[in-house]
């Protein structure tokens, strides 16, 4: 976003240099990032972005992309919370460093993903992590009909594929899903308390 904003000679951030983006500008940069993702994706037909911060942009998103298929992964915000704060990030996220303002980025990132629900009504599939863990087929068979794809049961074997993975879930995914992690947060409540605060302010 902060390249379209320079590219635009605009001196004002976003999101509010972008009703003034030109459509030649807009479709220069949504080629530009295709041919990125084709040299990155090894030729895969499709590739997930799935930048923790990506619901800032949904609206440049589906500017630039108005095909892209659009999938909200929603957690329970304690175990999000403390999720967060257990991985060291390498950099990009410096709220999660601290439980209170855990708290309150997860506060905002909930009233951003309600403006976009509201401005976009239908398009955002919002997906529930802990319905998903615990009914993972008809959960997936959702989310491949809103991406207008055919089931494959290799999506339920998601964990035997050996694509790189450089994410923090990078040892997650060679796991089947599991359950383990849904109410941890209970096992560090004596801990919690500055997140549960935050959260309810």
């Amino acid at each position: 976003s902060r390249l379209l904003g320079h590219l635009a000679h605009s001196t004002k951030a976003y999101p509010w240099y972008v009703p003034d983006l030109a459509p030649s500008l807009i479709r220069l940069q949504a080629r530009a990032y295709l041919r990125r993702l084709t040299d990155l994706s090894g030729g895969a037909d499709r590739v997930v972005n799935k930048l923790p911060g990506n619901f800032m942009l949904l609206g440049l998103i589906r500017l630039l992309f108005p095909r892209a298929t659009l999938i909200h992964c929603r957690r329970a915000p304690l175990d999000n919370g403390l999720s967060c704060f257990v991985v060291n990030f390498a950099h990009g996220h410096p709220y999660s460093n601290d439980l209170t303002d855990m708290g309150s980025y997860w506060r905002g990132y909930d009233a951003v993903m309600e403006h976009w629900n509201a401005v976009m009504p239908g398009r955002i599939l919002t997906v529930n992590y802990e319905e998903l863990v615990t009914d993972q087929e008809r959960v997936s068979r959702q989310i491949i009909a809103h991406c207008g794809l055919e089931w494959d049961d290799a999506c339920l074997r998601f964990h035997h594929h050996k694509r790189p993975v450089l994410t923090a879930s990078r040892h997650q995914v060679r796991k089947p899903m599991y359950t383990k992690s849904v109410d941890r947060w209970r096992n560090y409540e004596a801990h919690l308390e500055p997140l549960r605060i935050a959260l309810a302010d």
